[in-house]
């Protein structure tokens, strides 16, 4: 049994470029393979990412939090801005992790973590 969390958009290029940009993410599947793409799975690690092309895709309150492990969280913020996202300042968490909370192109809130 696995899950995969899939985002919905009306920019699918946009997003798999951000995703392999910004977290060295590969495109493992895309579907149709000619013409406009409806679907496609990056890898982040060990990880799915399916990303969705839909005109009409919802935009307001998020209810799902992506969050990735990276092995830099100030590096990747360095790329986020460059490639379409914001971000914040990193924290260092009592409980060892280090964070950063950002938006993709999208607006969609990902945590950037790193163990300490």
């Amino acid at each position: 049994m696995s899950i995969q969390p899939i985002i919905t958009t009306a920019g699918l290029e946009r997003l798999v470029r951000f995703y392999c940009d910004v977290f060295d993410a590969t495109e493992s599947m895309r579907y149709p393979k000619e013409g406009d793409t409806f679907y496609a799975v990056l890898q982040i690690g060990t990880s799915e990412l399916g990303i969705v092309a839909r005109a009409d895709a919802p935009t307001g309150p998020q209810r799902l939090l992506i969050s990735i492990g990276v092995d830099d969280v100030d590096a990747a913020l360095d790329r986020v801005e460059r490639f379409g996202g914001t971000g914040a300042a990193a924290k260092d968490m009592p409980w060892g992790q280090r964070v950063a909370h950002i938006q993709d192109p999208d607006g969609n809130t990902v945590n950037l973590t790193q163990q300490l």
